[in-house]
């Protein structure tokens, strides 16, 4: 018997087995896909995601592959200067493709010890008191404490938990694919540049070193069937209808499509099961936010987890997960309907992205809408107290490193600038440490492991008040 079956081998079920295994949680991967997939929906890390990275030791491997960008907004298609006044030490987002960042994670969570296993679909599942049992489509059945699905938009495991998926149907319908084309960069370029006065649902990217690029095209209409891949020719076909020309399109490497639809999981958990990623809420690739979103599900997700197999996790624990990250996934599907409708073609939709981009250029605006899509704007609800409470903390410079280096295990950390705090009984959840920063402008924070501020102050009576509500009993 497992501690978790993780369903889904993509980045946030890699990303979630690895958050687990920090806790030393037995956990096994079970993915449909034979091999990896070679699509490459998502397109980079957000400011947030590159934090979370960093928490966890392991930015470096991403920049070693990748490049940084600085890009404001990023709302509907209007791009501005990265806002000064965003609080983040790390003001940049990661441009890196999908299939690098699951191999990155893949690798990550076969050095902590996780079991993977490929060519297996989950077709059957039930739960009792005492855990939950998947039955495989080869008729094979494995049995664990917790289940989380996170199985994509078409989550087998929503649907066998009978979890509503309200939302919106899509209404447009976007062709994305990999080719090459025999058109030189420049002509490319200035096709793009004129149909974008127009058409923001349309881009086609610079070659990489194969001589790949990535083509956008919106489709004429939206299919009857969703799943089915567009062929090659309706590809081409899109290309001359909206840009005039099919850039000599060639030697395709892979074609899919996307809509629209904005849905979200009325639960993200029933009783040992949960959800997280797309099979939790599924939006608009507007502004990047999928990938992204998926992988602060699961680490928000992965510590309490964690926590609730090995016995220690407080009441409700558990349940913070979905009063957590439910009202952060309805937030994102808000604001993608809201750039959808800044990319139409009507005038209505013109005139209305013409006003938000004058509104952009205020520091504040940006900054806002920043943080909004980079998601280092999030605040949990804790209820009354200091002003960071609820807020993830930024990476801030110590006497002795950085606060991120200290977070690499996993675990809750009090930073304590008096050097009179403690928590004994808690030190097996909890690191302490005492520093001095001169960014941090208050005595001492109690970090959860995901980095967000569960207390700040320095009365050690209000400190052990705090404590139990996310770390549980005091050990004897």
């Amino acid at each position: 018997m497992f501690d978790v079956i993780v369903v889904g081998g993509g980045p946030v079920g890699l990303m979630l087995a690895s958050e687990l295994r920090l806790h030393d949680v037995d956990v096994v991967v079970l993915e449909k896909l034979s091999e990896p997939t070679k699509q490459s929906r998502g397109q980079g890390l957000h400011a947030r995601s590159v934090e979370v990275m960093d928490q966890r030791g392991l930015l470096d491997r991403f920049l070693a592959v990748s490049e940084k960008f600085q890009v404001g907004g990023l709302f509907g298609g209007i791009m501005k200067a990265w806002p000064d006044s965003l609080d983040t030490a790390h003001p940049y987002g990661v441009a890196i493709p999908q299939p690098l960042t699951e191999q990155l994670l893949n690798e990550r969570a076969l050095e902590l010890g996780t079991e993977i296993r490929r060519g297996c679909e989950v077709v059957g599942l039930s739960q009792d008191e005492e855990g939950v049992t998947v039955e495989l489509a080869d008729g094979a059945q494995l049995r664990s404490r917790y289940l989380v699905g996170c199985d994509g938009g078409r989550s087998a495991v929503r649907k066998l938990l009978g979890v509503g998926f309200p939302g919106e149907p899509a209404k447009v319908e976007t062709l994305l694919g990999q080719m090459e084309v025999a058109e030189d960069p420049a002509t490319v370029a200035a096709v793009v540049a004129e149909v974008n006065k127009t058409q923001l649902r349309f881009g086609v990217t610079a070659p990489d070193e194969d001589g790949v690029c990535r083509i956008v095209v919106p489709a004429d209409g939206v299919s009857e069937d969703r799943i089915a891949e567009p062929t090659f020719e309706e590809f081409k076909q899109r290309l001359r209808e909206v840009a005039g020309t099919d850039f000599g399109a060639h030697s395709p490497r892979w074609l899919s499509r996307f809509g629209d639809a904005t849905r979200q999981a009325e639960r993200y958990r029933v009783g040992r099961a949960l959800l997280a990623g797309d099979a939790a809420h599924i939006h608009p690739p507007t502004g990047g936010q999928g990938l992204n979103l998926g992988v602060q599900d699961a680490f928000n997700l992965g510590w309490k987890l964690a926590a609730a197999v090995k016995g220690w996790a407080p009441e409700g624990l558990l349940d913070s997960y979905h009063a957590e990250r439910h009202p952060v996934g309805a937030r994102v599907l808000e604001n993608t309907r809201a750039q959808i409708t800044l990319m139409g073609t009507d005038p209505g939709a013109t005139a209305l992205r013409e006003l938000f981009s004058k509104l952009m250029d205020f520091e504040e605006v940006n900054s806002y809408v920043t943080g909004m899509i980079t998601a280092v704007g999030v605040r949990y609800d804790f209820g009354e107290g200091h002003e960071l409470l609820g807020r993830r903390m930024r990476d801030v410079r110590l006497k002795q490193g950085r606060l991120y280096e200290l977070t690499h295990g996993g675990r809750g950390l009090l930073l304590d600038r008096t050097g009179r705090l403690s928590v004994t009984g808690w030190a097996d959840r909890i690191d302490h440490v005492v520093d001095v920063s001169e960014e941090l402008d208050v005595p001492a924070v109690l970090l959860r492991p995901d980095g967000h501020v569960a207390w700040a102050g320095e009365d050690q009576q209000d400190l052990l008040a705090h404590l139990p509500k996310w770390f549980g009993a005091a050990a004897h």
